[in-house]
Protein backbone atom coordinates (compact mmCIF):
# COMPACT_ATOMS: atom_id res chain seq x y z
CA UNK A 1 0.00 0.00 0.00
CA UNK A 2 2.71 2.51 1.15
CA UNK A 3 4.56 1.54 -2.15
CA UNK A 4 1.78 2.12 -4.28
CA UNK A 5 1.22 5.81 -2.95
CA UNK A 6 4.66 6.82 -3.26
CA UNK A 7 4.26 5.86 -6.53
CA UNK A 8 1.40 8.09 -7.56
CA UNK A 9 2.75 10.57 -5.52
CA UNK A 10 5.93 10.39 -7.76
CA UNK A 11 3.67 10.54 -10.70
CA UNK A 12 2.30 13.86 -10.28
CA UNK A 13 3.32 16.50 -12.50
CA UNK A 14 4.05 20.05 -11.03
CA UNK A 15 4.04 22.74 -13.76
CA UNK A 16 7.40 24.45 -13.57
CA UNK A 17 5.89 27.37 -15.03
CA UNK A 18 4.08 30.57 -13.83
CA UNK A 19 1.35 30.72 -15.59
CA UNK A 20 -0.33 34.65 -15.70
CA UNK A 21 -3.14 35.79 -17.50
CA UNK A 22 -3.22 38.37 -19.58
CA UNK A 23 -5.40 41.70 -18.23
CA UNK A 24 -5.35 43.73 -21.33
CA UNK A 25 -3.96 43.76 -24.86
CA UNK A 26 -2.61 47.67 -25.80
CA UNK A 27 -1.84 48.80 -29.23
CA UNK A 28 1.43 50.79 -29.10
CA UNK A 29 1.96 50.96 -32.90
CA UNK A 30 1.20 49.26 -35.92
CA UNK A 31 3.30 46.54 -35.18
CA UNK A 32 4.05 46.73 -31.84
CA UNK A 33 1.68 45.69 -28.45
CA UNK A 34 1.67 45.96 -25.17
CA UNK A 35 0.62 42.60 -22.99
CA UNK A 36 -0.57 43.65 -19.08
CA UNK A 37 -1.09 40.46 -16.98
CA UNK A 38 -3.07 40.04 -13.74
CA UNK A 39 -1.43 39.76 -10.62
CA UNK A 40 -0.83 36.17 -9.38
CA UNK A 41 -0.35 35.00 -5.96
CA UNK A 42 1.70 35.73 -4.61
CA UNK A 43 2.47 38.74 -6.38
CA UNK A 44 4.68 38.71 -9.25
CA UNK A 45 8.70 40.16 -8.07
CA UNK A 46 10.59 41.82 -10.14
CA UNK A 47 13.23 44.42 -10.89
CA UNK A 48 12.69 46.68 -13.55
CA UNK A 49 15.08 46.08 -16.62
CA UNK A 50 14.16 42.64 -16.12
CA UNK A 51 12.47 40.48 -18.92
CA UNK A 52 10.00 37.26 -18.76
CA UNK A 53 10.26 34.07 -20.71
CA UNK A 54 7.09 32.83 -22.58
CA UNK A 55 6.66 29.12 -22.73
CA UNK A 56 4.54 28.38 -25.75
CA UNK A 57 3.92 25.08 -27.92
CA UNK A 58 3.57 25.49 -31.70
CA UNK A 59 3.05 22.31 -34.05
CA UNK A 60 4.15 20.07 -30.69
CA UNK A 61 6.80 21.50 -29.88
CA UNK A 62 7.59 24.03 -26.45
CA UNK A 63 9.23 27.21 -27.88
CA UNK A 64 10.92 29.69 -25.43
CA UNK A 65 10.99 33.70 -26.10
CA UNK A 66 12.30 36.39 -23.94
CA UNK A 67 10.45 39.82 -24.03
CA UNK A 68 11.25 42.62 -21.42
CA UNK A 69 8.96 43.92 -18.96
CA UNK A 70 7.90 47.23 -19.72
CA UNK A 71 6.32 48.28 -16.22
CA UNK A 72 8.27 49.60 -12.76
CA UNK A 73 6.88 47.56 -9.99
CA UNK A 74 7.00 50.24 -7.67
CA UNK A 75 4.26 52.28 -10.29
CA UNK A 76 2.49 49.88 -12.41
CA UNK A 77 0.05 47.80 -10.65
CA UNK A 78 -0.08 45.18 -13.41
CA UNK A 79 3.27 43.79 -14.87
CA UNK A 80 3.54 44.10 -18.69
CA UNK A 81 5.54 43.04 -21.95
CA UNK A 82 6.04 44.96 -24.99
CA UNK A 83 6.02 42.53 -28.17
CA UNK A 84 6.89 44.12 -31.54
CA UNK A 85 6.51 42.13 -34.61
CA UNK A 86 9.37 40.68 -36.37
CA UNK A 87 9.44 39.40 -40.00
CA UNK A 88 8.40 35.23 -39.76
CA UNK A 89 8.59 35.82 -35.93
CA UNK A 90 6.92 32.76 -34.67
CA UNK A 91 5.77 34.65 -31.01
CA UNK A 92 5.95 38.15 -31.96
CA UNK A 93 3.28 36.71 -35.04
CA UNK A 94 0.79 34.71 -32.99
CA UNK A 95 0.71 37.11 -29.71
CA UNK A 96 0.39 40.76 -32.39
CA UNK A 97 -2.71 38.73 -34.25
CA UNK A 98 -4.32 36.51 -31.83
CA UNK A 99 -3.93 37.03 -28.09
CA UNK A 100 -6.80 38.32 -25.89
CA UNK A 101 -7.36 39.22 -22.54
CA UNK A 102 -8.42 36.27 -20.62
CA UNK A 103 -5.70 34.11 -22.16
CA UNK A 104 -2.92 32.34 -20.23
CA UNK A 105 0.61 31.73 -20.54
CA UNK A 106 3.16 30.14 -19.09
CA UNK A 107 6.35 32.01 -18.15
CA UNK A 108 9.26 31.57 -16.46
CA UNK A 109 10.54 33.63 -13.26
CA UNK A 110 11.95 37.17 -14.23
CA UNK A 111 15.21 37.46 -15.03
CA UNK A 112 17.84 39.46 -16.22
CA UNK A 113 21.02 41.75 -14.61
CA UNK A 114 19.83 45.14 -16.69
CA UNK A 115 18.47 46.46 -13.68
CA UNK A 116 19.72 48.96 -10.95
CA UNK A 117 18.55 50.08 -6.92
CA UNK A 118 17.03 52.52 -6.18
CA UNK A 119 17.46 55.14 -3.06
CA UNK A 120 16.02 58.17 -2.21
CA UNK A 121 19.20 59.95 -1.13
CA UNK A 122 21.16 59.37 -4.61
CA UNK A 123 22.14 62.18 -6.81
CA UNK A 124 22.48 60.63 -10.38
CA UNK A 125 22.41 61.41 -13.97
CA UNK A 126 20.55 58.39 -15.94
CA UNK A 127 21.66 58.43 -19.46
CA UNK A 128 19.45 56.02 -21.09
CA UNK A 129 19.91 55.12 -25.21
CA UNK A 130 17.32 53.08 -26.75
CA UNK A 131 16.52 52.63 -30.43
CA UNK A 132 13.16 50.60 -31.39
CA UNK A 133 11.53 47.64 -28.84
CA UNK A 134 14.46 48.77 -27.00
CA UNK A 135 13.04 51.47 -24.98
CA UNK A 136 11.23 48.59 -23.62
CA UNK A 137 13.25 47.95 -20.47
CA UNK A 138 14.03 51.29 -20.38
CA UNK A 139 10.52 52.20 -20.00
CA UNK A 140 10.17 50.36 -16.71
CA UNK A 141 14.41 52.24 -15.36
CA UNK A 142 12.77 55.63 -16.20
CA UNK A 143 9.34 55.42 -14.30
CA UNK A 144 11.55 54.09 -11.38
CA UNK A 145 13.78 56.45 -11.21
CA UNK A 146 11.43 58.74 -11.34
CA UNK A 147 9.48 57.89 -8.38
CA UNK A 148 12.25 56.59 -6.03
CA UNK A 149 15.16 59.26 -6.74
CA UNK A 150 13.81 62.83 -6.30
CA UNK A 151 17.05 63.74 -6.49
CA UNK A 152 17.89 61.93 -9.69
CA UNK A 153 17.72 63.30 -13.43
CA UNK A 154 17.24 61.82 -16.62
CA UNK A 155 18.17 62.05 -20.21
CA UNK A 156 16.62 59.26 -22.50
CA UNK A 157 18.06 59.40 -26.18
CA UNK A 158 15.34 57.40 -28.58
CA UNK A 159 15.97 56.61 -31.95
CA UNK A 160 12.64 55.36 -34.47
CA UNK A 161 12.04 55.13 -37.91
CA UNK A 162 9.47 57.47 -37.95
CA UNK A 163 6.98 59.12 -36.12
CA UNK A 164 4.32 56.15 -35.99
CA UNK A 165 6.93 53.82 -34.70
CA UNK A 166 7.66 55.85 -31.40
CA UNK A 167 6.85 52.95 -28.85
CA UNK A 168 5.27 54.98 -25.62
CA UNK A 169 4.90 57.81 -27.34
CA UNK A 170 2.21 59.57 -25.71
CA UNK A 171 3.32 57.68 -22.49
CA UNK A 172 6.85 59.62 -22.82
CA UNK A 173 5.38 62.45 -23.75
CA UNK A 174 2.99 62.88 -20.94
CA UNK A 175 6.01 61.79 -17.95
CA UNK A 176 8.30 64.45 -19.73
CA UNK A 177 5.48 67.55 -19.41
CA UNK A 178 5.16 66.37 -15.49
CA UNK A 179 8.51 66.04 -14.80
CA UNK A 180 10.14 68.74 -16.90
CA UNK A 181 12.97 69.70 -14.24
CA UNK A 182 13.91 66.44 -14.46
CA UNK A 183 13.47 64.22 -17.39
CA UNK A 184 14.49 65.24 -20.85
CA UNK A 185 13.22 63.18 -24.36
CA UNK A 186 15.47 63.68 -27.01
CA UNK A 187 13.54 61.62 -29.84
CA UNK A 188 15.96 60.60 -33.18
CA UNK A 189 13.97 59.53 -35.85
CA UNK A 190 16.05 57.58 -39.33
CA UNK A 191 12.78 58.70 -41.94
CA UNK A 192 11.24 61.58 -40.17
CA UNK A 193 7.76 63.24 -42.03
CA UNK A 194 9.22 66.42 -43.95
CA UNK A 195 7.30 68.36 -40.50
CA UNK A 196 10.17 66.83 -38.47
CA UNK A 197 11.90 69.35 -36.35
CA UNK A 198 14.00 67.10 -34.06
CA UNK A 199 17.01 65.00 -34.95
CA UNK A 200 17.47 63.00 -37.88
CA UNK A 201 19.28 60.43 -39.86
CA UNK A 202 21.86 58.37 -37.97
CA UNK A 203 22.30 59.25 -34.79
CA UNK A 204 25.43 61.25 -34.46
CA UNK A 205 28.77 59.84 -32.56
CA UNK A 206 28.92 63.99 -32.11
CA UNK A 207 25.38 64.44 -30.61
CA UNK A 208 26.68 61.54 -28.31
CA UNK A 209 30.14 62.95 -27.23
CA UNK A 210 28.74 66.50 -27.09
CA UNK A 211 25.84 65.18 -24.46
CA UNK A 212 28.27 62.44 -22.56
CA UNK A 213 30.81 65.24 -21.97
CA UNK A 214 28.73 67.92 -20.53
CA UNK A 215 27.42 65.50 -18.05
CA UNK A 216 30.72 63.87 -17.03
CA UNK A 217 32.27 67.98 -17.03
CA UNK A 218 29.22 68.68 -14.88
CA UNK A 219 30.22 67.11 -11.46
CA UNK A 220 26.59 67.75 -9.95
CA UNK A 221 25.28 64.23 -10.75
CA UNK A 222 26.66 60.38 -10.57
CA UNK A 223 26.50 59.88 -14.15
CA UNK A 224 25.13 56.26 -14.88
CA UNK A 225 24.50 54.77 -18.76
CA UNK A 226 22.08 52.06 -19.98
CA UNK A 227 21.83 51.59 -23.36
CA UNK A 228 19.69 48.69 -25.64
CA UNK A 229 19.40 48.95 -29.37
CA UNK A 230 21.72 47.53 -32.08
CA UNK A 231 25.09 46.47 -31.82
CA UNK A 232 26.09 49.59 -33.53
CA UNK A 233 24.55 52.05 -31.85
CA UNK A 234 25.41 50.68 -28.36
CA UNK A 235 29.05 50.22 -29.69
CA UNK A 236 29.29 53.81 -30.85
CA UNK A 237 28.17 54.71 -27.35
CA UNK A 238 30.44 52.63 -25.87
CA UNK A 239 33.61 54.31 -27.43
CA UNK A 240 32.72 57.71 -26.72
CA UNK A 241 32.53 56.54 -22.93
CA UNK A 242 35.53 55.10 -23.20
CA UNK A 243 37.40 57.90 -25.09
CA UNK A 244 35.80 60.11 -22.01
CA UNK A 245 37.46 57.30 -19.39
CA UNK A 246 33.93 56.51 -17.69
CA UNK A 247 34.00 53.31 -15.54
CA UNK A 248 32.75 50.36 -17.06
CA UNK A 249 30.62 49.69 -13.90
CA UNK A 250 28.61 52.80 -14.61
CA UNK A 251 28.17 51.71 -18.50
CA UNK A 252 24.99 48.77 -18.47
CA UNK A 253 24.06 47.50 -21.77
CA UNK A 254 21.15 44.52 -22.98
CA UNK A 255 20.91 43.15 -26.11
CA UNK A 256 18.00 41.34 -28.00
CA UNK A 257 20.18 39.93 -30.65
CA UNK A 258 23.72 38.40 -30.76
CA UNK A 259 25.97 38.55 -34.33
CA UNK A 260 28.29 36.76 -33.00
CA UNK A 261 26.15 33.91 -31.51
CA UNK A 262 24.48 33.49 -34.69
CA UNK A 263 27.66 33.27 -37.09
CA UNK A 264 28.69 30.73 -35.09
CA UNK A 265 25.95 28.61 -35.17
CA UNK A 266 25.73 28.77 -38.42
CA UNK A 267 29.40 28.13 -39.06
CA UNK A 268 28.97 24.71 -36.59
CA UNK A 269 26.18 23.53 -38.59
CA UNK A 270 28.45 24.04 -42.22
CA UNK A 271 31.04 22.01 -40.02
CA UNK A 272 33.22 24.60 -39.28
CA UNK A 273 34.09 23.68 -35.85
CA UNK A 274 37.66 25.41 -35.37
CA UNK A 275 39.07 22.11 -33.92
CA UNK A 276 35.96 21.10 -31.41
CA UNK A 277 35.48 17.79 -31.20
CA UNK A 278 32.40 15.51 -29.85
CA UNK A 279 32.98 14.74 -26.22
CA UNK A 280 31.32 14.18 -23.55
CA UNK A 281 30.48 16.45 -20.65
CA UNK A 282 29.36 15.94 -17.40
CA UNK A 283 26.16 18.26 -16.41
CA UNK A 284 24.96 18.49 -12.57
CA UNK A 285 21.38 19.09 -12.71
CA UNK A 286 19.57 19.53 -9.11
CA UNK A 287 22.89 17.14 -7.82
CA UNK A 288 22.37 14.30 -10.03
CA UNK A 289 25.44 14.16 -12.17
CA UNK A 290 24.23 13.23 -16.14
CA UNK A 291 26.91 12.93 -19.26
CA UNK A 292 26.06 13.43 -22.56
CA UNK A 293 27.96 13.88 -25.60
CA UNK A 294 28.09 17.19 -27.54
CA UNK A 295 29.01 16.84 -31.12
CA UNK A 296 30.66 20.05 -33.12
CA UNK A 297 27.21 21.18 -34.25
CA UNK A 298 25.74 21.49 -31.01
CA UNK A 299 26.26 23.71 -27.73
CA UNK A 300 25.66 21.75 -24.28
CA UNK A 301 22.28 23.14 -24.00
CA UNK A 302 21.03 21.47 -27.22
CA UNK A 303 22.62 18.22 -26.36
CA UNK A 304 21.65 18.35 -22.70
CA UNK A 305 17.83 19.06 -24.30
CA UNK A 306 18.26 15.99 -27.13
CA UNK A 307 19.22 13.53 -23.85
CA UNK A 308 15.99 14.74 -22.20
CA UNK A 309 17.27 16.62 -19.48
CA UNK A 310 15.21 19.48 -18.57
CA UNK A 311 17.99 22.44 -18.06
CA UNK A 312 17.14 26.09 -17.96
CA UNK A 313 17.00 28.39 -20.66
CA UNK A 314 15.89 31.47 -22.69
CA UNK A 315 16.74 33.12 -25.10
CA UNK A 316 19.45 30.60 -26.66
CA UNK A 317 22.33 33.59 -27.91
CA UNK A 318 24.43 34.29 -24.86
CA UNK A 319 22.34 37.37 -23.39
CA UNK A 320 19.70 36.29 -21.16
CA UNK A 321 22.24 33.92 -18.23
CA UNK A 322 19.29 31.67 -17.99
CA UNK A 323 21.41 28.72 -18.67
CA UNK A 324 24.08 29.98 -16.99
CA UNK A 325 26.29 26.78 -15.12
CA UNK A 326 29.14 26.64 -12.84
CA UNK A 327 32.39 25.47 -14.87
CA UNK A 328 33.43 22.83 -12.14
CA UNK A 329 36.50 21.56 -14.41
CA UNK A 330 37.45 21.48 -18.19
CA UNK A 331 37.75 24.10 -20.52
CA UNK A 332 34.44 25.76 -22.88
CA UNK A 333 34.47 27.79 -25.71
CA UNK A 334 31.77 30.90 -25.55
CA UNK A 335 30.50 31.47 -29.02
CA UNK A 336 28.81 35.16 -27.19
CA UNK A 337 29.66 36.13 -23.23
CA UNK A 338 27.98 39.58 -23.24
CA UNK A 339 25.20 37.87 -20.70
CA UNK A 340 28.16 37.74 -18.00
CA UNK A 341 30.30 40.27 -15.90
CA UNK A 342 33.59 40.08 -16.38
CA UNK A 343 33.48 39.14 -12.29
CA UNK A 344 31.09 36.09 -13.43
CA UNK A 345 33.55 35.02 -16.19
CA UNK A 346 36.46 35.24 -13.57
CA UNK A 347 34.61 32.87 -11.45
CA UNK A 348 34.25 30.30 -13.53
CA UNK A 349 30.24 30.80 -15.06
CA UNK A 350 29.62 29.72 -18.64
CA UNK A 351 26.34 29.93 -20.35
CA UNK A 352 25.38 26.49 -21.81
CA UNK A 353 23.63 27.43 -24.66
CA UNK A 354 26.64 29.07 -26.18
CA UNK A 355 29.25 26.74 -24.83
CA UNK A 356 31.07 24.41 -26.66
CA UNK A 357 33.79 21.66 -24.98
CA UNK A 358 37.49 22.05 -25.92
CA UNK A 359 38.30 19.45 -23.55
CA UNK A 360 37.53 16.18 -22.34
CA UNK A 361 37.22 16.82 -18.26
CA UNK A 362 34.26 19.55 -18.89
CA UNK A 363 32.38 19.47 -15.43
CA UNK A 364 28.92 22.04 -15.88
CA UNK A 365 26.65 22.40 -12.39
CA UNK A 366 23.34 24.18 -12.87
CA UNK A 367 22.98 26.25 -9.75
Amino acid sequence: MFNFFKKKKEEVKVNPYLPLKVREVVRETADTITLYFEQPEPFLEYKPGQFLTLVMEFEGKEQRRSYSLCTSPFVDPFPGISIKRVQDGLFSNFLNEKIFPGKTINVLKPLGHFTTDFHSKNRRHFFLIAAGSGVTPIMGILKSVLVNEPNSIITLIYCSRNEEQIIFKDQLGLLEKANSERLKVIHNLSQPSESWTGLKGRLSANVLRELFANAEYEQRYEEVYFMCGPDGIMNIAKEILNELGVDKERIHQESFYSAAAHIAHEEAIAGISHGILSRDVTIVLEDEEHQVTVDPSRTVLEAGLAAGLNMPYSCQSGLCTACRGKLLSGQVKMDEDAGLSEKEIAAGYVLCCVSRPLTDDIKINIE
